[in-house]
């Protein structure tokens, strides 16, 4: 009987641990899809795919006539007719096999979670307290699906690109999801005994960090979205000015926030300006106030990623976005969300233990 309580136990204490692994695997699954969606944002593969076949579009064209009917179909977008000298069937085919990767491996994502986490309820090794939480994760997945659509459909009329806006979302959601599986990871993942007492004053700076890096990250979405990085490609200055001629342009006034591509970039630059002045505070504060604890480790690390975006969002402004560069933007930011997000964990969130037992299956 010993041997079998034993047993037990340590099934109940290996169990939050497979599943956190399982959720930090479909993380890096999420962070694979950020960058390949990038990619295709960058090399304006988006619309090259004009149909919505959830099953049967994880085939790619079997011959040649199919070939030709999706590149007709292409050929009908504001996008193609907009290309001052078209495009050939062979430069076709490369943006179409970023834009089917990119579909390709969402689909991959719903497979990866979906089944292992059948198994964990199957078998009983989902934590009590967890089955919700990961519900609402698949239930994101599938309307991420659905707003990937909807975001290349707005490019289907007389745009020549899909809508910014849609894209904000797009990417914003994707972002949502993956800081909200890291987070469930590490609740399962982390000891219950952490830092005693939290320094006062460190979840204000936390939470307030947070919002400025959720408006840096939708601003950066409206500089992708609306192609600003293009342009004005010096630093600190745009055009010899620090705040640019153009910034004002539209009315209402507002509205250039979101469709000047003067007002899109600078207020882009000024977030992750004071983005990383924030880092830089809030690694201070943790040397200061709370010296050798987990959460001033944490802290250092949020600075130093800040510190590697920043650099990184300059180097390919002055470089005027290359695929790659502008792909590494786009990893970093995601850097840069992980070690927010573990520190935000490390202040307010419960572990496993906290939540309940594990559920066992009956014999």
């Amino acid at each position: 009987m010993s041997t079998l309580a034993a047993a037990s136990a340590t099934g109940r204490r290996a169990a939050p641990r497979a599943v956190a692994l399982w959720l930090l695997g479909c993380c890096g699954l999420i962070f694979a899809m950020a960058v390949i969606g990038a990619i295709t944002r960058l090399t304006e593969s988006g619309l090259s795919i004009m149909e919505w076949a959830p099953v049967s579009g994880a085939l790619p064209p079997l011959d040649d006539a199919e070939w030709q009917r999706l590149f007709a179909l292409y050929r009908e977008t504001g996008e193609y007719r907009s290309l001052p000298g078209g495009m050939t069937l062979a430069e076709f085919r490369e943006i179409f096999w970023w834009e089917w990767l990119h579909r390709l491996w969402g689909r991959l994502i719903g497979v990866a979670y979906l089944l292992p986490f059948l198994w964990f309820l199957w078998r009983g090794r989902v934590p009590a307290g967890f089955v919700r939480p990961l519900w609402i994760g698949f239930a994101l997945g599938a309307l991420q699906g659905f707003m990937g659509w909807f975001m290349v459909a707005s490019g289907f009329s007389e745009r020549t690109d899909v809508s910014q806006y849609r894209l904000v979302l797009h990417l914003g959601l994707a972002l949502a999801i993956y800081a909200y599986l890291l987070w469930i990871a590490l609740s399962l993942l982390r000891p219950p005994a952490g830092d005693a007492r939290p320094a006062a004053g460190s979840g204000r700076g936390l939470a307030g960090f947070l919002a400025l890096l959720v408006l840096t990250l939708a601003a950066g979405g409206f500089v992708a979205g609306t192609d600003a990085g293009l342009t004005y490609n010096e630093f600190p200055t745009m055009d010899g000015r620090l705040v640019p001629a153009g910034y004002g342009a539209l009315s209402p006034w507002w509205l250039n926030w979101f469709e000047t591509i003067e007002a899109v970039q600078f207020n882009h630059r000024l977030l992750a300006t004071l983005l990383l002045a924030g880092a830089l505070g809030l690694a201070w504060w943790g040397w200061r106030r709370a010296p050798g604890s987990r959460l001033a480790g944490d802290l250092l690390l949020v600075a130093a990623a800040c510190l590697l975006q920043y650099g990184l969002g300059v180097v390919t402004l002055l470089q005027a976005v290359p695929v790659w560069l502008g792909a590494l933007h786009q990893a970093g930011a995601i850097l840069l969300l992980t070690a927010a997000v573990s520190a935000l964990h490390r202040r307010f969130g419960k572990p496993a233990a906290a939540h309940g037992r594990v559920l066992s299956r009956p014999a």
